[in-house]
């Protein structure tokens, strides 16, 4: 108020001063803080709120800015309060770290201007100190009726104990304005201390409350809860109930399904879903008596609550919404039978539903191969066949149903059972001693098919007689035999077969050797190979040697073509392979090898036959009358005029 507007400025100075305070009392003032936002430390994914009040003449315009700007985001929102007295900036769910910042409460009107700031710091749960603050009971949805007493619950805990106070519809709950009819309890005892306690209850009491607690760690809000408060009505009431309660359902994952739920009553009841404790309903959208829940994309299965309520109660209905899974893996599998070749397994299903059929997976235990799989097992036994004798395998189970395959069981090892030899002992070899005594080696068969638990030696001079009627010995625990008493200068013919506990392998093919001292024995290993139309290659293993004595000098060779009785001999130094030429293209060559010492020549190899290739005929055309011929042609022309 301007002083000119004074009608009595005429008056003496005294006057004038004291009238002056009373127009000066009318005047305009700036803004000035009631309440400050206090920095705050949450948990992301949780509440923020800040809350800001101002006086001021006019009555001050509150803003809140984020790092000095405006803030406008999905989640933030400002909640101003009724009497007009401030707002408060609520931030739902909390982000870290974008959510991290200066905030500022900017208080103005047209006399001036005034703000305040605070921080906000949002933790993740792995960080959050051991003392933060803990909802242990949120409050739980009540309806109450008009004029009696609501009690909301709230169970905190923290180190320290944390402080607990109560928003209603995103404002804080003023306990002091009230004439003591909304009180927060001060008992000591959990959940009692930290309750909110309303008498007398109103129509406007009725809203969304929330819990929060905090300590110098943080602050951590319950879920929210309604309080509904029902009128006083003489009408018959009738409380809700379920006419179609939901149902439990089974889909597939990934699929759809809608649950309806229909509640009657009077007067009607709302009807809303929850998740555990999370509200799927708005409930400023919540639909009266019927409410169909859609839900799509499923991947996990989860319970799902119909609530219906009205002033006359609460009620709830639980559906069932089952996803269907891959099957569990079965039990380990265990052996019940095994042969040489085969092993039995059964197993336990593992699964409290029907599968549709088991995979059998198996593999060489010495083997770097991947799983063999046996698909389409109807029941939990089976044998597995086509496996090696007396050999070490890894076993695991697979249960399929119609949505796929699901982990294998626990790999078990089992080992087949023995079976004679498939093979013969390897490199039979042997030399005299003496006139008299030979040593024969060999090595065990590449095919034992279990424990080796000997060997038996055959020897003779007469090879026409059946092999039961030759001299024979028992080996056990050594790979060689010696053997005395022969005739001196005597052709010897050996035999070794190998056995098991089943029973015996087969026999070697035949080892000869002359009875007579530094004589060499047979060559070993003796074959050969084709090298060209007109050449094969003869390779083979030399016969022991024992001392300078018995040195090889040498070797006979003895070949024939076809079916040619005349036979071919040719000596040459001592060597391990011998290439021969000028033969015949496709022909078969029989060959025989025996070595030469000092002492004469020892035993023949058995015959090895080889076969020389076709000869590849050159292709020959006539140009302009001209024969044309290759350049293959003329060369062997070339040579057959040199010869």
């Amino acid at each position: 108020m301007l002083l000119p507007s004074c009608p009595i400025m005429h008056l003496a100075r005294p006057l004038l001063l004291v009238l002056s305070l009373f127009c000066l009392a009318d005047a305009d003032t700036p803004p000035k803080f009631l309440r400050t936002p206090i920095d705050q430390t949450g948990v992301q994914g949780g509440v923020a709120s800040f809350v800001c009040q101002a006086t001021g003449d006019p009555r001050p315009k509150i803003v809140w800015n984020k790092k000095g700007k405006k803030v406008s985001n999905q989640r933030f929102e400002v909640i101003e309060f009724d009497d007009g007295s401030g707002s408060v900036l609520r931030i739902q769910p909390l982000r870290t770290p974008r959510d991290e910042a200066i905030y500022e409460c900017v208080a103005s009107n047209s006399v001036g201007e005034t703000s305040s700031s605070t921080r906000l710091t949002v933790l993740r749960e792995d960080q959050l100190p051991p003392g933060f603050p803990t909802i242990d009971m949120g409050p739980q949805l009540k309806v109450v009726e008009r004029t009696r007493t609501a009690t909301m619950l709230c169970a905190a805990s923290g180190n320290p104990d944390p402080e607990i106070s109560w928003f209603k519809d995103f404002l804080p709950v003023n306990t002091t304005n009230n004439n003591g009819r909304i009180k927060q309890l001060r008992s000591g005892g959990t959940p009692i201390r930290g309750a909110l306690q309303i008498e007398q209850s109103e129509e406007s009491d009725q809203g969304k409350y929330e819990c929060v607690a905090t300590n110098k760690d943080g602050t951590r809000y319950s879920a929210p809860a309604n309080l509904y408060v029902r009128e006083l009505r003489e009408v018959r009431r009738v409380p809700p109930r379920f006419s179609i309660p939901p149902t439990d359902s089974e889909i597939m994952p990934g699929g759809s399904v809608n649950i309806t739920c229909v509640a009657v009553g009077s007067p009607m009841p709302y009807v809303k879903w929850m998740l555990g404790a999370e509200d799927l309903t708005p409930e400023d959208d919540m639909p009266i008596g019927r409410n169909v829940l859609e839900l799509t994309d499923v991947r996990q299965s989860a319970n799902y609550t119909c609530v219906a309520m009205s002033t006359l109660g609460v009620i709830e209905a639980v559906a069932q919404i089952t996803v269907k899974a891959l099957p569990k893996a079965p039990g380990t599998p265990v052996v019940t039978e095994r042969t040489a070749t085969s092993i039995t397994l059964t197993w336990d299903s593992g699964n409290p539903e029907p599968v549709s059929y088991y995979i059998i997976q198996h593999k060489s235990k010495v083997s770097d191969d991947t799983y063999k799989e046996i698909d389409g097992v109807a029941t939990t036994r089976y044998s597995v066949g086509g496996l090696s004798p007396y050999s070490d395998y890894e076993f695991r189970v697979v249960a399929v149903n119609n949505i796929g395959r699901g982990p294998s069981s626990e790999a078990i090892e089992a080992r087949t059972a023995e079976q004679a030899p498939s093979t013969a002992p390897r490199q039979v070899r042997g030399r005299m001693l003496s006139s008299t005594t030979a040593i024969t080696h060999w090595d065990e068969p590449e095919e034992a098919n279990g424990q080796i638990m000997g060997y038996r030696v055959y020897y003779t001079t007469d090879p026409t007689q059946h092999v039961n009627l030759w001299e024979k010995q028992m080996v056990r625990g050594a790979n060689f035999l010696t053997i005395q008493g022969l005739t001196p200068n005597k052709t010897y013919f050996i035999k070794v077969l190998a056995f098991t506990s089943v029973g015996d392998g087969p026999l070697s093919p035949d080892l000869q050797i002359i009875a007579k001292t530094g004589v060499p024995s047979q060559p070993t290993d003796f074959k050969g190979e084709a090298k060209s139309e007109t050449s094969i290659l003869l390779s083979w293993v030399p016969p022991p040697q024992n001392g300078q004595d018995s040195q090889i000098t040498g070797y006979e060779l003895l070949y024939r073509k076809g079916d040619e009785k005349e036979e071919k001999r040719i000596s040459f130094e001592p060597t391990t392979s011998y290439l021969l030429k000028d033969l015949k293209p496709f022909t078969t060559y029989t060959f025989l090898l025996a070595a030469r010492s000092k002492h004469g020549v020892g035993a023949y190899t058995n015959e090895v036959n080889t076969e020389t290739p076709q000869t590849r005929r050159s292709s020959s055309f006539s140009l302009d009358g001209i024969p044309f011929c290759s350049a293959l042609c003329l060369d062997m022309a070339q040579k057959k005029g040199r010869h």
